[in-house]
């Protein structure tokens, strides 16, 4: 019996010791498979990357930092299936901004630092909201003590660790210390997804690659298989399939090229200029070949940059992106008026990172070369939001000078660290839009990579022998930069490194760049590059002291932005050609196009067009409501007629003031159709608790889409937000001590939607964070509360607009039922917060529930009319004005002015960037 019972408890303590076993081996198998796509190279490097910090996490919990390291690995392995999503946390010190102009390659010094993933086929990971036994717990304490008000803030607040700067959700840390990223305007990212496909895309089957025609040879690289799994079409599936197997038989990669620099090592001429030269004009200038690569939508912002940079001397050849087809009108309208303007007859869809761009610009050389009335002697790359800092003279004396040189800037660095950091040694392929990385290659031997900037200042004989030679080192460049992240950023320098020109090299592209890579390098690029990129920030008024103080000779600089800040732009120009006359009209304002009825309605999203049709109905509203006297009077009142002609962005002074929207509409009184220009601005939706709070840390809160942590601005512009919108909550702060707030989200029902705690350090200037929100987001004004120690200190509001149109169509009822009746069952994340509502003293009605409910039935007018009332809530029409030229048929409302002789319009002057006929010095500015 004895030795049975022995038995017995030792097979009991053997299963035990199995469970555990297996317990911790999958726990361990989870971390690993979490860090399997983590770049080996890069972990070498980096001393292991991301997977490098968790151990030294758990090296602290093995310290006594926590409770146990098996509870630790625990909350690990669940912060890795809810990861902190790009873009979406800020919680760090302002950093200082470096004023050290020789930095300007897009890779910066720190570039070391980043972790390029290896970007591995996984499914996409399955959020974790909070719930369970703990959160209920936390919510009773956090009842207890919002009523009791006695316990200190911290010592129930679930603190993940010791650092401040971290998103709490209740009852489960979220993230903490995140990073920054930022959207790229021609595509958003995979993981910004809404959650039901999220979880589904956890639990689905691998996607079976189709072919036309089978690979020719076995796919097995892991980089490649998730570029094959993640490409949208089978054409470029196709295309992966086929230069993965050229490279794996040795025929894609040159593994020897010549070099035919007669020097060791990289040549740097020095060149010298003074400013205040007394030399006078060359007696043989340079012309110069301007290559404009533009994209966007700022069209006044280009022709302020052309204005700039335009002289009779020179030539300007001009490539638009093909997807910005309203930009391609306004600057073939431009090219039409200056004779040594011209537009690529060719368009390419480039991207940042891309083989396109370096094929582009290729082909851009190859054009200029065959332009034999074209006699020009440098080449100079522009973007739109380049500027010069230097009169077009002084640049023609100091290239005059210097004619045989080119300039082009080096990364300045360690070179194998260079390669490794830019992805040199990595094989890349562009399709659909995106570099797909498909596994590593070998730099070819007796050649010198090197790189840099993507900006530069070729001369004509080298820009000749790129486009015409055929020796060994050209041919075999084109084919290895084929295949190469950031082409632009390296080939020229190699070539030139390494050819019989290689003594003209001189290391500075006469550039200076807002280089903040703090805030530009953090893998904002990701979703259209598998890879870590970096993009320097905008300059702004208190920079232009750098302008003048920099040792080298710099000629242009980047980036401005005129929809970030236009001041800076205004003093440069100041600065270079001298102040406009005083009382010049529009000088402080701008206007960016957001639409223009040749682009069609199917550029629009749904909440779009039904915002603008909401805009235009007020601009209408408010014209009848000018009427005086007689109400039979119909000469103000109108119908509203089609789809929006046009709608600009408007600022003033730097400041956002609204959507501007031409529409037609039908004059009651006299039927005839006319042109209206209406402009709505936001209303104030922040204010501050009553009474004050006495934490005074919180300046500003705002939710929006499009969070841009680079500039740390929303780019949808007034928040234009649907019920399928993923929304971010941002919170400006000023200095002081650490603090922990909370967050709350109220949806129009007041369903407490989300609520969590943010950790904010003594010098955070600004954080923000997308909660996951089930959606679609119920319509309708929500509200959110930012406490602190329970106490309101401030809220705002934000407008969930109702779709009026689906597909750019009317909406029908079954349509309308899915998107505006909120999440299913009610619930916007897992877990509720239905008993914090008496807690926040926030009232649920039945009757807001009802009305929600028939709201969510409603299509055609009063559908219409529900979205006015929620519109007029949130936005009010400043003015309206009619397109009628003077001395046209003008408008039948006698109180209307004509929209070229108001201030705000979109037809006013503007002369800043308008163009006129060159002077007789050859210049238009």
């Amino acid at each position: 019996m004895v030795g049975g019972s022995c038995a017995r408890r030792l097979a009991r303590r053997s299963r035990s010791a199995l469970i555990a076993a297996l317990t911790v081996l999958l726990v361990q198998t989870l971390i690993v498979w979490n860090f399997s796509s983590l770049d080996s190279g890069e972990e070498r490097e980096n001393g292991g990357g991301v997977a490098s910090n968790m151990r030294e996490k758990r090296d602290r919990v093995g310290g006594g930092g926590y409770k146990g390291s098996s509870e630790y690995m625990k909350r690990e392995v669940q912060l890795q299936h809810h990861p902190p999503q790009d873009g979406y946390y800020s919680h760090r010190p302002k950093e200082k901004v470096r004023v050290d102009s020789n930095n300007e390659n897009s890779v910066p010094k720190d570039f070391e630092n980043i972790d390029n993933s290896n970007f591995g086929a996984r499914s996409q990971p399955q959020r974790q909201p909070p719930g369970g036994a703990n959160s209920n717990k936390h919510r009773e304490r956090l009842q207890e003590k919002a009523h009791a008000e006695q316990a200190t803030w911290k010592d129930n607040a679930p603190i993940l660790s010791r650092s401040s700067n971290e998103v709490l959700q209740y009852g489960r840390a979220v993230a903490q210390n995140a990073g920054v990223g930022s959207r790229n305007h021609h595509s958003r990212s995979s993981q910004h997804q809404h959650p039901h496909q999220t979880r589904k895309q956890a639990t689905v089957a691998p996607l079976e690659v189709v072919y036309d025609q089978p690979p020719k040879c076995e796919i097995s690289g892991k980089e490649a298989i998730s570029a094959l799994s993640r490409a949208k079409t089978k054409e470029c599936r196709q295309q992966i399939a086929e230069v993965y197997c050229r490279h794996k038989e040795g025929q894609l990669m040159p593994e020897k090229v010549t070099r035919y620099c007669p020097i060791e090592g990289k040549a740097n001429a020095n060149v010298a200029w003074e400013e205040d030269s007394s030399e006078g004009p060359p007696s043989a200038p340079v012309r110069i070949a301007f290559v404009l690569v533009v994209h966007g939508r700022a069209s006044r912002q280009f022709q302020r940059l052309f204005k700039a940079i335009y002289h009779t001397s020179h030539y300007y050849y001009i490539h638009i992106d093909q997807r910005s087809n309203y930009l391609h009108r306004q600057v073939q309208d431009l090219a039409s008026q200056y004779p040594n303007v011209r537009v690529t007859p060719w368009r390419m869809a480039t991207i940042w990172g891309g083989a396109s761009l370096l094929t582009m610009y290729l082909r851009s050389m190859a054009d200029l070369i065959t332009m034999t009335d074209w006699s020009w002697d440098f080449f100079i790359n522009l973007s739109a939001s380049d500027y010069p800092i230097r009169t077009n003279s002084q640049l023609v004396a100091f290239l005059s000078k210097y004619r045989d040189m080119n300039f082009i800037k080096s990364h300045g660095r360690d070179n194998a660290r260079f390669i490794r950091k830019q992805g040199l040694d990595r094989l890349f392929f562009e399709c659909d839009t995106h570099m797909w990385r498909l596994g590593d290659r070998k730099i070819p031997e007796g050649i010198s990579v090197d790189g840099g900037s993507d900006w530069f200042l070729l001369n004509r004989p080298f820009v000749e022998y790129v486009i015409n030679s055929q020796d060994d080192l050209v041919t075999n460049m084109k084919r290895f930069y084929t295949y190469t992240l950031l082409p632009a950023e390296s080939f020229f320098h190699t070539v030139l490194e390494n050819s019989a020109h290689c003594e003209s090299m001189v290391d500075n592209n006469l550039r200076i760049t807002n280089w903040n890579r703090k805030l530009g390098c953090k893998c904002q690029y990701k979703h259209i590059v598998d890879w870590c990129g970096c993009s320097p920030n905008d300059f702004k008024p208190a920079d232009f002291h750098r302008f003048q103080q920099t040792a080298r000779p710099t000629f242009f600089a980047r980036k401005f932005e005129a929809s970030v800040n236009q001041e800076i732009v205004n003093q440069l120009d100041g600065y270079l050609f001298g102040p406009m006359p005083q009382g010049t009209p529009g000088l402080q304002a701008y206007w960016e196009s957001a639409f223009d009825e040749a682009d069609g309605v199917a550029t629009l999203s749904d909440t779009q067009l039904t915002l603008y049709h909401a805009f235009a109905r007020m601009g209408l509203a408010r014209a009848a409501a000018s009427l005086q006297g007689d109400p039979k009077d119909d000469s103000c009142r109108y119908f509203p007629m089609g789809h929006p002609v046009s709608v600009h962005l408007y600022f003033l002074s730097d400041q956002f003031q609204g959507y501007l929207v031409k529409h037609h509409a039908t004059n009651l009184a006299t039927s005839k159709l006319e042109t209206l220009e209406t402009w709505v601005m936001p209303r104030k939706t922040y204010k501050v608790a009553t009474p004050p709070s006495t934490f005074t840390r919180l300046q500003f809160a705002e939710i929006g889409t499009e969070w841009d942590a680079k500039e740390r601005m929303f780019r949808n512009f007034g928040g234009l937000m649907g019920p399928m919108d993923e929304t971010v909550g941002m919170q400006r702060w000023s200095k002081g001590p650490n603090v922990t707030v909370t967050v709350v989200w109220i949806d129009p029902t007041n369903v407490i939607a989300a609520t969590y705690d943010i950790l904010i350090d003594a010098s955070a200037e600004y954080t923000h964070y997308r909660p996951p929100l089930n959606q679609p987001l119920r319509p309708g004004v929500w509200t959110i509360r930012v406490l602190h120690h329970w106490s309101p200190v401030a809220e705002t509001r934000f407008l969930i607009s109702p779709l009026a149109y689906m597909k750019h169509q009317p909406i029908r009822q079954e349509d309308t039922l899915k998107l505006h009746n909120g999440p299913a069952k009610n619930s916007y994340m897992e877990q509720s917060f239905h008993g914090l509502n008496p807690v926040l003293n926030v009232p649920v009605h039945l009757g807001q529930v009802e009305q929600a409910k028939r709201n969510a039935a409603l299509t055609g007018p009063a559908l219409e009319h529900w979205v006015d009332g929620l519109v007029g809530a949130m936005w009010e029409a400043g003015d309206v004005c009619s397109t009628s030229m003077t001395g046209g048929p003008g408008t039948s409302c006698p109180v209307m002015q004509t929209c070229a002789k108001t201030p705000w319009s979109s037809l006013s002057p503007d002369p800043k960037s308008q163009l006129v006929p060159p002077h007789a010095d050859g210049r238009i500015r």
